[in-house]
């Protein structure tokens, strides 16, 4: 399958890198000093924006990303190079830094669901020196990379001098390039293997109106003979559709039923089509995996990544199936949607265990826990981990069907894996308000209790189920084998 294939493939992502900041609070008033509303500032988060989200969208498709793009040595860098170091290694840091030039930063302001403000920190533009050394640290990675994406939001990266010699010098080693456009001249993209314009972006680079299948081709063909490249139209609510000098318009509808949010969508259609193109698939099936996957982003409350069993899940069935695997997300996307549900002010509670076979110890555990908060999240050990804990033999189920199984309760939320023999840091990166454990623990021996305790929340010990663990069960399913069937 093209979900498989995809996986460990590397990607260079060139491009505008920002960070997205977000400040949400609570409105009561206007202020008294002017016609402004006054923001009782509950939370703060700040995530990785424009060619930065692509690379996190890669990453969280199970790629991995090399990530080129230009920040200052300033506050907004150190946050861009602290949250592509949370990537663990799944987005690799290829940044030019800039003394005395501002971070990109979009600081969004929002009371309630509401969005009230934005303020923007940049400069537009490259001079001759910085333009010399993006390009040095694009070719510095070229040849380690099996896809090019180049993330254009017009901030300057995206340059005549960048763009040319990246697209010629990939061409020559036979790496495909995906471009995401945001100018109106795209002759600088020709010899790219597919542009993924929105609508918007046609029409300002045709002229065409591009609200029509007729007047969508039309703006396609021109794009085509203009790059010598294939173009993949995003268009929301009606799908996609693929143009190819020589053949006729491929098209698919959308496959979401449900849009509760369409930003970063087209981060995440890029992403999988640079994957997919990676791992030598053709064009129609890289525009069909990217539908997927922007299915799913779409379903999902803010700017969100996709994971490898999200897109499994909505190929298969797909994405507004009920998801029990899609509630398995790596750390960068659990931080994510944590926060949203502390800012709708749920009390997140956290539980882990390698649940190598589910018994009604475990459910019991669970459903214990899941009273105690209003979203639970579940920390489960990888294959890795097991085995280091348990031994060579386990686990008895991979850490996917693990994570399918756990997700498939109703009182699980969240599944996280984490590799390390403890779950420490993840619960340092989620700060639960409530840390459960069975009662046969103590608060003393809980890991992370002193973590949670320390920033106000609690540790509960749940009652467990008499005589159940995976561990028996394994050894009586043995015993039973050994002894030809006999109980």
């Amino acid at each position: 399958m093209l979900i498989d294939k995809i996986q460990g493939r590397r990607v260079l992502v060139v491009g505008d890198v920002m960070l997205d900041h977000y400040v949400s609070g609570v409105v009561e008033r206007v202020s008294p000093e002017a016609p402004a509303l006054v923001v009782n500032v509950t939370e703060e988060r700040s995530m990785l924006g424009g060619a930065a989200n692509v690379a996190a969208n890669i990453a969280a498709l199970g790629g991995q990303a090399v990530l080129v793009g230009v920040i200052g040595q300033d506050a907004g860098g150190l946050q861009v190079a602290d949250l592509i170091a949370r990537q663990g290694g799944a987005v690799i840091d290829a940044m030019v830094r800039i003394p005395g030039a501002p971070t990109t930063q979009k600081t969004r302001y929002l009371g309630g669901d509401r969005h009230l403000l934005r303020a923007d920190r940049e400069r537009i533009g490259l001079d001759a020196e910085a333009k010399a050394l993006v390009s040095a640290a694009v070719h510095a990675h070229l040849a380690d990379c099996e896809a090019v994406v180049i993330s254009d939001y017009a901030k300057g990266v995206a340059c005549p001098e960048v763009v040319r010699t990246l697209i010629v010098a990939a061409r020559r080693a036979g790496i495909p390039i995906v471009v995401d456009p945001k100018q109106a001249d795209l002759s600088i993209f020709e010899g790219a293997s597919l542009l993924t314009p929105n609508r918007k972006e046609m029409r300002l680079a045709t002229g065409e109106p591009c609200e029509d299948d007729a007047s969508c081709d039309a703006g396609g063909a021109r794009i085509v003979a203009l790059t010598h490249s294939a173009v993949l139209l995003t268009r929301s609510e009606k799908g996609m559709r693929l143009y190819r000098n020589g053949h006729p318009p491929w098209n698919e509808a959308a496959l979401a039923k449900v849009i509760r949010d369409v930003s970063g969508a087209g981060d995440t259609v890029i992403a999988a089509c640079a994957l997919a193109l990676a791992a030598g698939a053709g064009l129609p099936d890289a525009a069909h995996l990217a539908n997927a996957a922007a299915a799913v982003a779409v379903g999902k409350s803010g700017t969100s990544c996709v994971t490898p069993q999200e897109l499994n899940h909505a190929l298969l069935h797909g994405p507004d199936h009920d998801l029990a695997a899609g509630k398995l997300a790596p750390l960068a996307t659990a931080q994510d949607i944590v926060a949203h549900w502390r800012h709708a002010r749920a009390r997140i509670g956290f539980t882990n265990g390698c649940f190598d076979l589910l018994h009604p110890g475990h459910v019991k555990l669970l459903a214990a826990a899941r009273e105690l908060c209003d979203r639970l999240v579940v920390g489960l050990n990888t294959d890795a981990s097991v085995s280091r804990l348990k031994g060579p033999e386990r686990p008895i189920q991979s850490e996917l069907a693990r994570a399918e199984v756990i997700g498939a309760l109703r009182s699980v939320d969240l599944v996280v894996l984490f590799d390390e023999d403890t779950p420490r840091n993840l619960i340092a990166a989620l700060r639960p308000e409530v840390l459960v454990k069975g009662a046969d623990y103590t608060v003393e021996t809980v890991v992370g209790s002193d973590l949670v305790l320390g920033w106000g929340g609690e540790v509960k010990l749940v009652e467990l189920a008499p005589d159940q663990s995976s561990s028996r069960l394994i050894a009586r399913s043995r015993l039973t084998t050994t002894n030809g069937g006999a109980a």
